[in-house]
């Protein structure tokens, strides 16, 4: 369980995610998981939540969608949710995605959605509700960067949210 949140502010949009890797309901594995990488060559910016070996399957697919889309997010994120829905096989995979370019922000589920947020934010994982709200609350009344606003939302979230610690790394286009 984490939390990542995605912020696009001015023109900008960043990531932040935790580290900590959960065993079961009990035991922390590890506090320096990155949940959060760069693919189709540095263009496209993901964050995921679920399960390790289920989002890498995740991102390798969305990355053969990018090749065979020539980067098109919006519908190699379309195509994904596609498979991702119908593939019995696919359906088993227990993650979430968020993708962002300059240009998009969209959260991917295995329901075959693919999201745009209304106010450029979106949050995931077991602390995502409290890192949206945080978000969505510095975005309306603050004059943080994208960057700032993402990485204070999940910092505020792992003080809620047992599955979510506070040692975050972030990314931005």
């Amino acid at each position: 369980m984490t939390t990542i949140c995605s912020v696009k502010v001015n023109g900008k949009t960043a990531i932040a995610g935790d580290g900590q890797v959960t065993l079961g309901e009990k035991v922390i594995a590890k506090t320096t998981a990155k949940k959060i990488r760069r693919i189709f060559h540095d263009q496209v910016v993901i964050g995921f939540a679920g399960g390790v070996a289920d989002a890498v399957s995740l991102q390798e697919m969305l990355e053969e969608k990018l090749e065979t889309y020539s980067g098109d997010l919006k519908r190699a994120a379309v195509e994904m949710a596609q498979s991702w829905r119908k593939d019995p096989a696919l359906q088993k995979l227990n993650a979430m995605v968020i993708a962002f370019n300059s240009d998009d922000l969209l959260l991917i589920s295995g329901n075959g959605e693919v999201l745009e947020p209304d106010e450029s934010v979106v949050a995931i994982g077991s602390g995502g509700y409290y890192a949206q709200a945080a978000a969505i609350g510095m975005v309306r009344h603050s004059d943080l960067s994208a960057k700032e606003i993402a990485k204070e939302a999940v910092e505020i979230a792992s003080g809620i949210d047992v599955f979510t610690d506070n040692i975050i790394t972030t990314d931005e286009l």
